[in-house]
């Protein structure tokens, strides 16, 4: 793979053979690594070949437009190469046109050279800095990013948002559904965070009896009332120097509220029975299942302790927002589960995960891992069977597959037969099926990049070899 921190390697895309020349030994001549070509259809094999830190492109070519080579050889925009336009019919709109469009630069004939050489060596520096973050995105993707698995826009967003705050004392609140992994995300937050080295202490606020509480979340002396035969300390006591995660904290009562204020912006608690408070060092996080954007804090939640909560917020998303993460957190279930490993159990059937991305999952990831807890348990052989799974999921109503077929009946997602009954070749199936997620993504081509787990430029491959 091509190393982003040291790769300079310039592609050069002019029609005019002297300027094409000219180019090519100025940049040499400045370090750069260059190869030319003198339209769209040379420059896509040099791309393939090895894809370059940088494209300097004429605006007009003999077939086509240099914004039609930069859509075409536009990927991932994490990873994309720079992209700089001259041409020698320059103008505002043009130029405009090409910046919205994501291209980088835009110069006009004639070029200054050094100019240019300061503008490429600019494009660089930041190249570089994406090929880091690239890298760092790639490790979340594979489900590295602190436990939590998911290579969707959704997650995406979640694990850079959480990167964005991590470095602040404030307070969180983290909101979603029950079962999508509020404390994960609390976790990644805490980890992220320069607190990493210190606890994190989670506390289900529904799971304590209320006549407790404050000595949970304060300690408490010797004596201070009836069964407090020593000194304790509370849960902000033990979260000294870390972090603090009130799980469903709307379920805390009021005047409990009042006191986690007041320690809040103190930065102390006073445990019960002592008349001396005891400074802490804690951030604090708060999740629950209720839309309080929406909805607000409502009559269970002081608004001053709310609001004091709610310096920042983090939304972690419900599965069905990200079904196409569905596949790889069912595999990542699988591999991590010891019961699936002493049964033998290796996989799921094509069938199996149709029907697994079909369902709703009310439940969220909770709900998946549980399914797939159980689903291997009744698994008599070495892979999951659609029939493994419990009837909720089977018997949900599914999306119409190509041919009308029915998904409880059909073997596969698509007809693996031709229209004479010869089974068609791999490829073909391909074929098949890139043009099926075209069709149910609006012919959205980064949108079906992305399901199929493709570049754009091999999805235009795919296209263009038929």
């Amino acid at each position: 793979m091509t190393n982003h921190q040291t790769n300079r390697r310039v592609l050069v895309v002019e029609d005019d053979d002297g300027f094409r020349e000219l180019l090519r030994d100025e940049l040499d001549e400045r370090g750069f690594d260059v190869e030319a070509a003198d339209s769209i259809a040379g420059a896509l094999p040099l791309s393939e070949r090895e894809p370059p830190a940088v494209i300097v492109s004429d605006l007009q070519l003999p077939n086509g437009t240099g914004l039609e080579l930069f859509e075409r050889l536009r990927d991932d925009e994490l990873i994309q190469p720079a992209f700089v336009l001259i041409t020698a019919f320059g103008s505002i709109s043009q130029a405009v046109e090409a910046l919205k469009l994501g291209v980088d630069d835009f110069l006009t004939k004639p070029v200054d050279f050094s100019e240019l050489t300061l503008r490429l060596e600019r494009l660089l520096e930041v190249r570089q800095l994406r090929a880091e973050l690239h890298r760092q995105r790639e490790s979340r993707a594979d489900g590295d990013y602190h436990q939590m698995v998911g290579r969707s826009r959704a997650m995406q967003e979640l694990y850079a948002r959480i990167d964005r705050i991590a470095e602040s004392d404030a307070a969180v609140i983290i909101s979603g559904e029950s079962g999508t992994g509020k404390e994960l995300a609390a976790r990644a937050l805490h980890a992220e965070s320069p607190r990493s080295d210190g606890p994190f202490v989670p506390v289900n606020c529904a799971g304590i009896q209320e006549s407790l509480l404050e000595s949970e979340f304060f300690g408490h002396t010797e004596g201070a009332f009836t069964g407090a035969d020593q000194p304790r300390e509370g849960l902000f006591q033990e979260a000294d120097g870390g972090t603090i995660l009130l799980d469903e904290f709307t379920e805390l009562p009021v005047s409990l509220q009042a006191k986690l204020l007041r320690a809040l912006q103190e930065n102390e608690v006073r445990p019960v029975g002592s008349n001396r408070a005891q400074p802490v060092d804690v951030r604090v996080m708060a999740a629950t299942n209720r839309d309080l954007e929406d909805d607000g804090p409502g009559e269970s939640v002081r608004e001053d302790f709310y609001y004091r909560l709610s310096t920042f917020a983090l939304e972690v998303p419900p599965l069905r927002e990200r079904s196409e993460d569905i596949v790889r957190l069912a595999s990542y279930f699988l591999e991590q589960s010891e019961t699936a490993a002493r049964s033998g159990i290796d996989g799921m059937t094509e069938r199996a995960l149709d029907c697994l991305s079909s369902y709703d999952f009310p439940g969220n990831v909770r709900e998946l891992e549980n399914i797939l807890e159980r689903a291997v348990v009744f698994c008599d052989g070495e892979v999951i069977e659609r029939s493994d799974l419990p009837s909720e999921c089977r018997q949900q109503q599914q999306p119409q597959r190509p041919g009308g077929a029915d998904p409880a009946a059909a073997d596969t997602l698509l007809p693996v037969k031709s229209d004479d009954g010869e089974l068609v070749t791999m490829d073909a199936l391909k074929r098949r099926y890139i043009h099926h997620v075209l069709e149910e993504t609006d012919d959205n081509k980064s949108r079906a990049a992305d399901i199929l787990n493709i570049g754009r430029r091999t999805l235009y491959r795919y296209i263009d070899s038929e």
